[in-house]
């Protein structure tokens, strides 16, 4: 997040993907960490694969929900404005998800966790607060899930680039095998 051009970070991301997710991206074998991080393609390939998808958000700096909520809307509304997605049942399936984190306060260690199924449009959202009952939410619309995995996921558009530096570096590590 921007604060007057100062880039805070809030949170670490983790990504997990199953092994088979390789086998889908055979087209990029022999490529270096750099090419991958300047491939698009790659990036939608990967966040393409029918293969189960995690994204763990690890909280390192205190944050309300209201505030991650709105990097979210923000992030997810203009994606599917600029690719012309952004009707009715979007703006409903977003308001949703920022109803869903409005009330919470991630602590240091909090956890928000996005599952998104092999072959499913749906994605699950888990949110881990110290001496809480973990609290879920399914979003079912197709187009914001796909925003959100191209907001963590999307190569050059994506929200962190080390993340995407440490994806690229990675798959190209295991597509040299």
């Amino acid at each position: 997040m921007e604060i007057h051009f100062i880039h805070v970070k809030f949170y670490s991301i983790g990504v997990y993907l199953e092994p088979e997710v390789v086998g889908h991206l055979d087209q990029f074998k022999g490529k270096s960490a750099k090419e991958l991080e300047d491939n698009e393609e790659f990036f939608n390939a990967l966040i393409s694969a029918p293969v189960e998808k995690f994204i763990r958000l690890v909280v390192i700096k205190e944050i309300k929900g209201a505030q991650y909520g709105v990097q979210i809307e923000t992030a997810v509304r203009d994606r599917l404005a600029a690719e012309d997605k952004y009707e009715e049942e979007e703006e409903e399936a977003l308001e949703k998800v920022i109803e869903f984190f409005q009330s919470k306060y991630f602590k240091k260690l909090s956890v928000i966790t996005y599952h998104f199924p092999a072959n499913s449009a749906t994605a699950e959202i888990v949110v881990s607060l110290e001496g809480k009952e973990d609290s879920k939410y399914v979003i079912e619309n197709a187009n914001v899930v796909e925003a959100i995995k191209k907001w963590y996921l999307g190569g050059s558009s994506a929200v962190s680039s080390s993340t995407i530096q440490s994806l690229a570096s990675t798959f190209s590590q295991e597509l040299s095998k």
